[in-house]
């Protein structure tokens, strides 16, 4: 399917009050609730309906699945019992434990967890067999509605499930989110800080603890100051491995949460301490500011007030920051955007967002190994004005994200192996070419191109103005993107791609000279032989004598150009409204054809005939137009083949109508100054 740029102007963070509907029917959850009662039905789902295609897309289950609602599984079934918790998440027979981990943690903020499941649903009495949960994609909230019938085998859930039998949130929750995706199988594997952002609308960085920078102290208390969802986990060398205990009570290959980042004065200095919580509610740290460790009788009772250290069994524990760095392995974090923080909180990131595709022929160029079409790839422009307080630098984490992967699996689609590069800005508002990125490296750039659904990093870069290429690591890949800059101080971003510009010179008005050159003369015994009598040629003509000499053309591959093109080149320079061209108007379109010639053999770069479709920004310039990346990819579908080439003909035709497009346009802008002025005269 080709994919087209949207508008990519930077756009502020979404709000989830402002969540849209998804249901085909175009009602949203109350209105599906109410005629459901009204007409005294559950309400049966036909977006997600109770069959094989919504569980798998690439193979039939091995069991007999029966799609059951909670009533008919239980007797009493209930939406949350005592509150949601991490005990209300218990794996199933699908590999989503990305997922079940990013929603553990979710239960671990109230006001998250609160948008995502909305806690006015019930089996209560309006019950009617419809629910539904909101999940942020690419800078917006969606609500998704559901139906509560639910796989089952022999009487219990297959997948997602509560410790409590009766308890039917998680499960509900789980089948919202497989129906975001396509299927229940498009859930398997994946990221859990990808769960965390369609949770929060949040930004996600991981860290190789063992490789983290200088400052990471610094990065963690910063993250839960703003308060960022923090993991940490200890990897595993096999599966054997999964959740064995190690001498110091630590857990491998389990979802830990870091709660707490503080300084304790311990013997006259001061040490690091961090705070982690192991979502079982027990099994804890038992080395060193473990609860019953001998350094705590050196602290202050004062002092462990204020760091809320109680000797309690309860999977929150203290260590210190040192320690962790040897024991831990990674740590995620999934930044929150100002919508989802409460007022009061301190810190809050400046968030900027931008849409964009990459499009085959057009804006699909590749990383910076393929040159010759890496520089076509959108590009954004970032200010970064304002210094870190304290700090000579600014601090920012962009974030390119591939759009709608995981729902595209059924149809063959993988993630593509996405990166960007930043540059120091040379100081223009216009699209660089070719030669900048030849002769000049990157300031930055993504650690690395991967096939995630997401790939971010944060940098720290002295105030100025750079340049940023979001790109597949293969040119010729479509996908559409966004991408996040999220700022300690607040960031300008513009799109380099946005503007269109006519840059035409002034029409040719050709006076006749006393006494013709030798050229002139040939040409004009051309023109009377094609014109006949009347001294002017038609459409009709015009096709005649320029399919003759183009196709006579060195250098250039021509196909025909048809009598519809001709109509349209007299139409253009047809100046008295006769319908057909005199010597005059014949002469200055010549003089244009020559030039346009000219501009197509200096972009046939490998001097085969034709252009590259990814040169035809450059050749349009080099024309007098400057177009956006929107108009740019249509005109590229519209004229390149399928190996991304532009013969001469659809090269013509696209500059004759980009010509005839500009008259209507200035006169259009000529008419609605005149009126602007009518009416200030008035």
């Amino acid at each position: 399917m080709p994919y087209l740029r949207q508008d990519s102007k930077p756009r502020p963070a979404a709000h989830p009050g402002g969540a849209r509907g998804t249901h085909s029917s175009g009602q949203g959850y109350e209105q599906l609730k109410r005629e459901c009662l009204r007409r005294g039905v559950l309400f049966e789902d036909p977006d997600f309906p109770a069959c094989n295609s919504s569980l798998f897309f690439s193979e039939n289950p091995a069991i007999p699945f029966v799609w059951k609602r909670p009533g008919d599984i239980v007797k009493d079934p209930k939406f949350i019992v005592g509150g949601a918790t991490r005990t209300d998440i218990c794996q199933g027979d699908l590999g989503d434990c990305w997922l079940l981990a990013a929603i553990a943690s979710l239960t671990l903020n109230e006001k998250a967890l609160a948008r995502v499941v909305p806690l006015d649903q019930n089996f209560g009495p309006d019950y009617a067999g419809i629910f539904h949960f909101q999940f942020w994609q690419h800078n917006e909230w969606l609500d998704v509605v559901i139906d509560d019938r639910l796989p089952t085998f022999k009487g219990r859930l297959v997948f997602l499930h509560s410790a409590e039998l009766n308890e039917f949130w998680s499960a509900l929750l789980e089948k919202a989110y497989a129906k975001l995706n396509g299927s229940y199988e498009s859930l398997k594997g994946g990221s859990t800080i990808e769960a965390m952002e369609d949770f929060t609308g949040g930004i996600g960085e991981t860290y190789d603890v063992k490789e983290a920078p200088d400052d990471f102290y610094e990065i963690l208390g910063k993250a839960l100051k703003r308060c960022s969802m923090v993991g940490c986990s200890i990897d595993t060398s096999s599966a054997a491995e999964s959740e064995a205990r190690t001498p110091f009570g630590l857990v491998k290959g389990h979802a830990y949460s870091v709660t707490g980042i503080e300084e304790v004065s311990y013997r006259g200095r001061q040490v690091q301490l961090i705070r982690i919580r192991n979502p079982w509610g027990q099994v804890e740290w038992n080395g060193p500011w473990s609860d019953n460790s001998a350094e705590w009788r050196s602290v202050s009772p004062s002092e462990q007030r204020r760091l809320s250290q109680a000797a309690r069994d309860d999977g929150e524990f203290w260590m210190k920051f040192e320690d962790f760095k040897a024991h831990f392995d990674k740590v995620e974090i999934c930044n929150l955007t100002p919508d989802a923080l409460e007022d009061s909180t301190a810190h809050k990131w400046e968030v900027a967002i931008h849409q964009g595709s990459w499009v085959r022929g057009a804006t699909a160029g590749g990383c910076r190994n393929f040159l010759e079409t890496f520089w076509t790839n959108p590009q954004i422009k970032l200010h970064l004005t304002e210094k870190d307080d304290g700090q000579e630098e600014c601090t920012f984490i962009a974030a390119l994200m591939q759009k709608g992967r995981r729902k595209l699996k059924k149809l063959g689609a993988e993630m593509l192996t996405i990166g960007y590069s930043i540059y120091e800005s040379p100081g223009t508002d216009e699209h660089l070419g070719k030669d900048f990125f030849r002769y000049h490296a990157s300031k930055a750039r993504s650690k690395t191109y991967i096939n995630l659904r997401e790939v971010s990093h944060r940098f720290k870069l002295p105030p100025g103005d750079y340049i940023l290429i979001p790109t597949t690591f293969e040119p010729h890949q479509e996908a559409d993107f966004c991408l996040r800059i999220f700022s300690e101080k607040k960031a300008i971003t513009e799109d380099l791609d946005e503007n269109i510009a006519i840059d035409l010179p002034e029409p040719l008005h050709p006076t006749p000279s006393p006494q013709e050159t030798e050229e002139e003369k040939q040409f004009r015994a051309l023109f009377e032989q094609i014109s006949g009598k009347d001294l002017a040629i038609s459409a009709e003509e015009l096709e005649y004598v320029l399919n003759a000499v183009l196709k006579k053309t060195k250098n250039i591959k021509f196909k025909k150009l048809s009598l519809i093109s001709c109509r349209n080149i007299i139409s253009l320079m047809d100046t008295n409204g006769y319908g057909k061209l005199e010597f005059s108007e014949f002469k200055v379109f010549w003089e244009k054809l020559k030039k346009w010639i000219s501009i197509f053999l200096q972009f046939d770069f490998d001097k085969s005939g034709s252009m590259s479709s990814y040169e035809l920004r450059g050749a349009l310039k080099a024309a007098g137009y400057q177009l956006n990346n929107y108009l740019l990819q249509l005109i590229v579908l519209r004229y390149s083949d399928e190996q991304f080439q532009i013969e001469f003909d659809d090269f013509l035709n696209c500059v004759i109508r980009l010509e005839n497009a500009s008259r209507v346009f200035q006169a259009l802008s000529v008419k609605n100054k005149e009126f602007i002025n009518l009416n200030i005269g008035e």
